[in-house]
């Protein structure tokens, strides 16, 4: 069982328990446990082998009630509240639920008028213009369903990164065990670490291919087999992903991992290099005129065989890695033990779900050395946002903690909402006392591009904010990233020494690697930050340092690689 399973199921339990007109606090109660269970950094399923329900219940989020129903999914598969639920809508209701934009009481509405069951009739209905006569349904109303219907075509069948590793690590660990495997690789967008993925490959070598065939297609996560040859076999997985895997042999590997890897244009660009010299390159090797394999036993030959700097696998494009790759720049991409801090995360004192302490000692146990509390503001209400004078007690309570710590720092940070028009939502008199202000856009989200532009910038030029939360507000599969004008914004931060954040929750990776890239070339700093509303959800740093490298990210472009002296000086820059 996968978090994502139960997190999708305590979604729609909220979204048909609003159409019900249900208690909010209860519908509130399944939202904040989705989207706890979302970015666990543990499987729910081994937290229940190792301490049963009583271990669930320590979960943020998951009271009786709740751990009773994920224990019933992890035993049966099923959990009887959302069964009942959905027979009491009509069939195909439940995917329209899942278009941005829309909402259930919308959802609703369309299908007693119109009879609407299906994505493909909504669409339909929509671009018939039947429903700008409606009520509330405007020009702007109807193309935001057609934006949000196109956006789920595009994600349809793909799976986020997170979820895709979550997947993969558990086959990993079951080949592992087979004795007939020798080596084994995943590899594929998965290996490149694509921030959405649409299937998994395995790579193995091995003396006996006909015992790994028989393994692989006796995982317990296997749902059906597609294919069972001698060396090559495919599966669909429980989760409805395909995953593949093909035996190779020894002499081979190296050119089977860079392959099956790709991307496509990179593989497409070394075969033409091969061809400039009259060899040929596949997945078998690379091989000479006389048809003699002269390399591919190792990736590294794959690169040293045409004169090429090693290309870490996120960097395989073709966005210059080859170019960088021929005069030896190819960077020393930045890693997780890099990160000595986490700048973003949630205490009881908004929405998150545990004290400072709690947070603090889950931190320094992953080896960190300082932590920011940013809880957030007034104005995010939903969240549990402070009012000035709750923020000010906060930062008495840091300076009382970090008394009683050793060897671990504290810093006092705030997530200050941008207006509409710019300005924030706390006094400049109360943000100077903060050593961390993130400033993030938690509302408008439809602005126009112009005015969107304008907002954010006005608020980096505020010489107390020091970062730019989640800068583009894109929630992947779900929510478009805002209209804005994304280089403008860079060239701000650089003029202002503002710092970009690359959100490492799994649903936002926000900034994207492109992004990423281009902070580097303009010269902006960037911090690689969690979001953790819980100490469980620490553990998705490494989604932030995976973006980080596809975006050509080194150690030295990451704020939160520094010691926390270090750190404070470049941040009171702006001061």
């Amino acid at each position: 069982m996968e978090n994502s399973e139960i997190a999708k199921i305590f979604w729609e339990i909220s979204e048909f328990l609003e159409l019900k007109g249900d208690n909010p606090f209860k519908i509130r109660a399944y939202q904040k446990a989705a989207r706890n269970i979302e970015t666990l950094s543990q499987n729910l399923d081994d937290i229940y082998k190792r301490g049963g329900i009583a271990a669930l219940r320590e979960l943020p989020g998951i009271g009786q009630d709740l751990s009773e129903k994920i224990e019933s999914f992890i035993k049966t598969g099923k959990v009887d509240t959302y069964d009942k639920l959905r027979r009491e809508f009509p069939a195909g209701f439940i995917n329209l639920l899942e278009i941005p934009s829309l909402g259930p009481k919308t959802a609703m509405l369309l299908y007693k008028k119109f009879k609407v069951g299906s994505v493909a009739a909504l669409e339909k209905l929509t671009r018939s213009g039947k429903l700008e006569g409606l009520p509330g349904f405007g020009t702007k109303k109807t193309e935001n369903i057609l934006k949000g219907i196109n956006l789920k075509k595009r994600v349809k069948g793909r799976f986020l990164l997170s979820e895709a590793l979550a997947y993969a690590e558990p086959i990993v660990a079951e080949l592992e065990k087979l004795k007939a495997v020798d080596r084994l690789l995943p590899a594929g967008s998965l290996r490149r670490r694509q921030e959405t993925i649409g299937d998994l490959d395995f790579l193995v070598t091995s003396k006996d291919p006909a015992r790994v065939m028989s393994g692989f297609t006796s995982l317990p996560q296997v749902e059906r087999t597609l294919v069972k040859g001698g060396t090559k076999a495919s599966v669909i997985l429980k989760n409805g992903m395909q995953a593949d895997l093909r035996v190779v042999k020894e002499k081979s590997f190296g050119a089977a991992a860079h392959y099956f890897t790709g991307s496509k244009g990179h593989n497409i660009h070394i075969r033409q290099l091969a061809q400039k010299k009259g060899w040929k390159v596949s997945e078998y090797g690379i091989f000479n005129t006389a048809g003699k394999q002269i390399g591919g036993r190792t990736e590294q030959e794959m690169f040293s065989k045409f004169g090429l700097q090693y290309i870490p696998p996120e960097l395989r494009e073709m966005r210059g890695e080859f170019e960088a790759a021929a005069k030896r720049e190819i960077p020393e991409l930045i890693e997780p033990i890099d990160i000595r801090g986490d700048l973003q995360m949630h205490s009881d004192h908004s929405d998150g779900s545990s004290t400072i302490e709690a947070m603090a000692a889950a931190a320094n146990k992953l080896g960190y050395e300082y932590i920011a509390i940013t809880d957030h503001t007034r104005s995010t209400r939903v969240a549990g946002g402070q009012t000035e004078k709750e923020f000010l007690k906060e930062l008495e309570d840091i300076d009382r903690i970090n008394r009683k710590l050793n060897g671990f720092r504290v810093l006092k940070g705030v997530e200050v909402d941008i207006l509409p028009d710019g300005t924030l939502d706390f006094s400049d008199e109360v943000l100077k006392r903060a050593e961390v202000v993130l400033a993030a856009v938690h509302s408008n989200f439809k602005m126009e591009k112009s005015k969107m532009t304008k907002r954010i910038i006005r608020a980096l030029e505020n010489k107390y904010v020091n970062l730019l939360a989640h800068p583009t507000g894109r929630l992947i599969g779900k929510r478009e990233p805002y209209e804005v004008d994304i280089e403008a914004v860079i060239q701000a931060a650089k003029r202002t020494g503002t710092v970009l954040e690359i959100n490492a929750y799994p649903e936002r990776l926000d900034l994207s690697d492109l992004h990423c890239r281009r902070a580097k070339e303009v010269g902006v700093l960037l911090a690689i930050n969690t979001d953790s509303h819980s100490p469980l959800q620490l553990g998705t740093m490494k989604y932030g340092v995976m973006t980080a490298r596809r975006g050509w990210l080194e150690k030295s472009d990451v704020i939160n690689t520094l010691p926390v002296g270090k750190l404070l000086k470049i941040l009171a820059r702006k001061r």
